[in-house]
């Protein structure tokens, strides 16, 4: 009689993984070898850890997220305002951090630096303190992100672009490569360039997303009040209010543009925005 195979399951935590006491692990989490899992890190169920990544502090990893070779997530905060507080890092479900990104816990007692869910980190990036990412965000290759930025939902990083402390990039905007962002992007447009300038409606990404042809439409106009007139951004405001037809993307551009702060990319000056 023929003896049959035995199939042995293989470990799921390396056996140089270090893994302190009080680290709350979930189900079929991967951990691999040389990786360290902080005493106050949780990490989601089905969640891969690649060699040598570290996740330290007060940090949360959802569920299905792969962490790749080299990530350093929840260290202290690149910032001098920073004393030992306890702070934390939230990362949602079904994210991809891929190798050598760094992301730091937040500045100020209680305060979180968040990450959403389905979100995609590209090799080498830098996600600072404080910062606020929204779903569906996909950073390129070595993009800096600094502190107190904000990241809407479906924006879209071009590789090496450095992003000012407390910019907004808006909703299903994207960001050139290479580009320096010193002002808020508003959502639904592309911006380009040192420093960044409006290039155009990001028609490609609001078609993706699902958005209807009549509010496309709508968008179109409001881009072309916002940067193809002589108004100021309350006068382009003020004359989407009365223009656009209601709907849950104009209410969002007009409740962006009401709370910007550092003023907004514009056109170039030599060359009018094309959409």
């Amino acid at each position: 009689m023929k003896k049959e195979s035995i199939v042995v399951p293989l470990r799921k935590i390396h056996e140089k993984a270090v893994i302190y006491p009080g680290a709350n692990i979930g189900r079929d989490v991967e951990i691999g070898p040389y990786a360290v899992i902080g005493s106050n890190v949780s990490i989601g169920s089905g969640t891969r850890i690649g060699p040598h990544a570290v996740i330290d502090g007060w940090t949360s990893i959802g569920k299905n997220c792969t962490i790749h070779p080299g990530a350093v997530i929840g260290g202290e905060p690149q910032d001098l305002k920073f004393i030992g507080e306890k702070s934390y890092v939230f990362i949602g479900d079904n994210c991809s951090i891929r190798e050598c990104v760094t992301i730091n816990r937040a500045t100020g007692e209680d305060n979180e630096t968040r990450i959403g869910n389905n979100v995609l980190l590209m090799a080498t990036t830098h996600v600072a303190h404080n910062c606020v990412l929204g779903n569906n965000v996909v950073i390129s290759n070595g993009v800096g992100v600094a502190g107190h930025v904000t990241i809407e939902d479906r924006a879209v990083i071009g590789g090496l672009s450095g992003v000012h402390q407390f910019v907004k990039i808006g909703r299903n905007a994207m960001v050139g490569g290479m580009a320096k962002i010193v002002q808020d992007v508003p959502p639904f447009v592309i911006v380009d360039g040192n420093p960044a300038f409006v290039a155009g409606l990001n028609s490609v990404g609001i078609s993706r997303a699902g958005i209807s042809p009549a509010v496309r439409r709508d968008l179109k106009k409001a881009y072309k009040i916002l940067y193809r007139s002589s108004n100021s951004l309350e006068g382009a405001i003020a004359e989407m209010e009365q223009e656009l037809a209601a709907s849950e993307e104009i209410e969002h551009l007009l409740r962006f543009l009401r709370n910007v702060e550092r003023g907004i990319c514009r056109n170039r000056k030599d060359e009018g925005g094309s959409v």
